[in-house]
C-alpha cells in the first residue's frame, strides 16, 4: 500500500454565493481574520504529512497563485521598514508548499476538477480537500485530513471520507451515505450506497460528505469512465459509489469543529471562531458582540 503524499484541492468554482466580493477576488481568498480560507486548507494538508498539492483552478484565479509565490517588493519594504514578524509571515507562505497549478476549463463538477489533477498526481492515492470545509482540530493529535489518512492506513487503503450527522431537511444540500457501524470504532462506519444531494425525504441517512476524502488509486480509471450525473456534471459521488462497491468505502467523523466557510453565516461564524482563539482578539472581540447584541435587542 502506497502512502498518501499528494493532494487535490479544487478552486475553480465562481464563488457566486459571496458576490459581489467575489466578482474579483476568488472565494478561496476571503480571510478568516487575516488568513486566506485556503491557506487553512493548505496548512491543514502539510501539517498531516501532505508533501505536494494540486490546486485545480480557472480563469481569474492567479491572486491564488501569487499569494503563495515569493513578493521581492513586499518583503524588501517589510525588511526596510524593519517589520521583522511580517516579513517572516509573508516569507513562510512562499516556501511552505511545493504548489502545481492546474486548469479546470469548464465548469463541469468535483469529480472532473479531480480528475484534472490525475497527470498531475500520477497513479497514486491522494487526499481532497474542498476549501469551503473548514475544521479546527486545536488540541487534537491529528488534523482533519490526517485522520482520514491514518484510517485509510489502518483499513489497508480503503477510501476514506469525512462524515457528519446533518439537522433533519439538510440532507438534500449535500451527499448523502448509507452506512452501517464498524466493530472497533465508533467514529468509523462502512459506507453502503451514497446518492447526490438526493430529493428532500428521500435520503437515506442524515450522514452527509463533508469536504475531505483519501482515496486509493483505483479512483482514477473510475473517474475516467464515470458519465455526467445531477445537473450535467461529473460528480464525485458517482465514482465513489462505484469504488465502494469494487472495493469497499468507509467514513469517518471528524474528531474536530467543521465551519461551512462556503455559506455566509458558516464563514462569519468561523472567523469570530478563529478569532477568538487569539489573545490579541479575544477579549476585545467579546466585548464588542456583548455591545452589539445589546444594541441589537
Amino acid at each position: 500500500m502506497r502512502p498518501v503524499r499528494k493532494a487535490v484541492i479544487p478552486a475553480a468554482g465562481l464563488g457566486t454565493r459571496f458576490l459581489p466580493a467575489t466578482k474579483a477576488v476568488p472565494k478561496e481568498m476571503l480571510p478568516i481574520v487575516d488568513v486566506p480560507t485556503l491557506q487553512l486548507v493548505v496548512e491543514e494538508a502539510l501539517a498531516s504529512g501532505i508533501e505536494e498539492i494540486v490546486l485545480v483552478t480557472g480563469r481569474g484565479k492567479s491572486t491564488i497563485e501569487d499569494h503563495f509565490d515569493a513578493s521581492y517588493e513586499l518583503e524588501r519594504t517589510l525588511a526596510d521598514r524593519g517589520k521583522k514578524e511580517l516579513l517572516e509571515q509573508v516569507e513562510r507562505i512562499s516556501k511552505m508548499v511545493r504548489l502545481i497549478s492546474v486548469r479546470q476549463k469548464e465548469p463541469l463538477g468535483l469529480g472532473h476538477a479531480v480528475l484534472v489533477a490525475r497527470q498531475a498526481i500520477g497513479d497514486e492515492p491522494v487526499a481532497v480537500l474542498l476549501g469551503d470545509d473548514l475544521y479546527d482540530t486545536d488540541g487534537r493529535a491529528r488534523p482533519a485530513i490526517g485522520q482520514l489518512a491514518d484510517a485509510y492506513a489502518r483499513l489497508g487503503g480503503k477510501a476514506v471520507i469525512a462524515l457528519m450527522e446533518v439537522p433533519a431537511g439538510q440532507e438534500h444540500l449535500y451527499g448523502v451515505v448509507a452506512a452501517e457501524a464498524t466493530a472497533d470504532d465508533p467514529s468509523l462506519v462502512r459506507i453502503t450506497d451514497m446518492i447526490e444531494k438526493p430529493p428532500p425525504g428521500t435520503a437515506p441517512s442524515r450522514l452527509a460528505i463533508v469536504g475531505r476524502y483519501v482515496l486509493p488509486a483505483e479512483i482514477w480509471p473510475i473517474l475516467e469512465k464515470t458519465k455526467p450525473g445531477k445537473n450535467g456534471e461529473i460528480q464525485l459521488t458517482d465514482a465513489l459509489k462505484v469504488l465502494g462497491e469494487k472495493s469497499g468505502a468507509y467514513g469517518l467523523t471528524v474528531d474536530g469543529v467543521r465551519h461551512d466557510a462556503g455559506d455566509k453565516l458558516g464563514y462569519l461564524g468561523a472567523c469570530l471562531s478563529y478569532a477568538l482563539k487569539r489573545k490579541e482578539l479575544a477579549p476585545g472581540l467579546i466585548a464588542l458582540m456583548k455591545r452589539l447584541i445589546d444594541e441589537h435587542r
